[in-house]
């Protein structure tokens, strides 16, 4: 029985872990846009996210090519300052203000 028990809450534990570091936060990714990248951008969040759709930004992620459209907006970003971590959180920022979501962000 103790080796049940050790086991269940080990893949519990494990589960809990994935399910953490696989969901992203568009709060997160507004944070990291504000921090990171309005300065050399040159505009606010509300902007960028605003340059597609919401299927549009989904079909760029999809695609992988979300830090080649982040610079392609903002020439003055290299991918090397676009940390792999960061793209989940800096994708849900942009799809959840994205110009037809209707939601405006207060960066």
């Amino acid at each position: 029985m103790t080796k049940l028990l050790k086991l269940t809450m080990a893949v519990a534990l494990l589960l809990g872990a994935v399910s953490t570091t696989a969901s992203a936060d568009a709060r997160k990714g507004q944070k990291i846009f504000i921090k990171k990248f309005k300065a050399k951008c040159g505009f606010n969040g509300a902007k960028f996210a605003a340059k597609h759709s919401q299927a549009e930004w989904e079909e760029i992620n999809e695609a992988g090519n979300f830090k080649k459209e982040m610079m392609t907006i903002c020439p003055d970003v290299k991918e090397s300052d676009i940390k792999d971590s960061w793209v989940p959180h800096l994708y849900d920022f942009s799809y959840d203000y994205a110009n037809d979501s209707g939601n405006v962000p207060s960066c």
